[in-house]
């Protein structure tokens, strides 16, 4: 009752927040509108085209289902914040309704944390890919890629949930400037008129366990894969075994490094300018990169030209 009471106050209290951004430097805003345009179609139509590439039915195994989910992960992700981001770059008006904050912030969380959770399954389908190989379709069935996949956006719903509801339980009375692009938790809480430092360590716990339960899942797969490779007799085995990972390495490094700064330095070194950066790259630059990332492996360019080029000739012959 009292957290229904709490939410009420809110309402009444507050009812807008103003997105800041880049208000001390409005020169900056129509060039960064470019860029960040710009980065979107790229992010939209590369996820876009690897979907539709990764659709053919030669690459229906595991590896490609989950790239498919993680591209519709980042379709999702980018469009949750880039469309106001743009739309404030050219406008005055840089409100945003509190529900519309709310909304933004869950879905940020949601897809954010299910990115987390599906890159540990696709370090658990490279384990048993290079570890298991002879059984490797026998464990990786379309049953256990579907489950591993909805338990990912489950595990990323409850945690989005947990924590938008902490943060919007929480009473702002004072200002309503968001020194941010978009509602995230860290600059939400500083808005608060009481003391946020049990909910501060509270959210940094959440975050911990959040960001290293993946993590650590991918790190024990790497363990043993990595055990399994160094074991293999011929160069040629190690080299096509260590290419099939290491896509998935370079994406997990950039995701864990970028969340871990934003979500885990110490107040005393989080500095909001700094975060703002850091932002824009979790949220943008990173989504851009995935499709490239992904493509730019020997094998992996080979098979994804020739099911784009099948698939052109398809409907080329057939005329749909």
């Amino acid at each position: 009752m009292a957290l229904g009471e709490d939410f009420q106050r809110n309402l009444t209290v507050v009812t807008e927040f103003i997105l800041q951004g880049l208000s001390n430097h409005r020169e900056l805003e129509v060039p960064l509108f470019s860029i960040y345009l710009l980065f979107y179609i790229i992010t939209l139509s590369g996820n876009i085209l690897l979907i539709t590439i990764t659709m053919d039915p030669a690459l229906h195994n595991p590896m490609y289902f989950f790239l498919r989910v993680l591209s519709f992960l980042e379709i999702c992700y980018t469009s949750v914040t880039v469309p106001k981001m743009l739309v404030n770059f050219l406008s005055e008006d840089k409100s945003i309704s509190y529900m519309g904050c709310v909304v933004q912030m869950y879905f940020l969380l949601f897809l954010g944390a299910s990115d987390c959770f599906l890159l540990a399954a696709m370090a658990y389908d490279r384990y048993v890919a290079i570890c298991n190989p002879l059984r490797y379709r026998l464990i990786m069935n379309r049953m256990v890629c579907l489950s591993l996949a909805v338990l990912s956006w489950f595990s990323g719903n409850v945690v989005s949930l947990v924590q938008t509801v902490w943060v919007f339980t929480l009473p702002f009375c004072g200002s309503n400037k968001i020194n941010y692009f978009f509602c995230d938790i860290p600059p939400l809480i500083k808005l608060s008129c009481i003391d946020t430092s049990q909910y501060e360590m509270q959210l940094f716990s959440a975050s911990i366990l959040v960001i290293f339960t993946p993590f650590t899942l991918i790190l024990v797969s790497y363990i043993f894969i990595i055990s399994t490779i160094l074991k293999m007799a011929s160069a040629e085995g190690r080299h096509k075994a260590f290419s099939t990972c290491s896509s998935h390495l370079i994406v997990v490094t950039l995701y864990y490094g970028c969340s871990s700064l934003i979500y885990l330095r110490p107040n005393s070194i989080n500095l909001p300018d700094s975060n703002k950066v850091l932002s824009l790259i979790y949220t943008t630059v990173t989504p851009t990169l995935n499709p490239f990332i992904y493509s730019l492996r020997n094998k992996e360019v080979k098979e994804l030209k020739g099911a784009l080029n099948k698939l052109i000739d398809w409907r080329l012959f057939t005329g749909n």
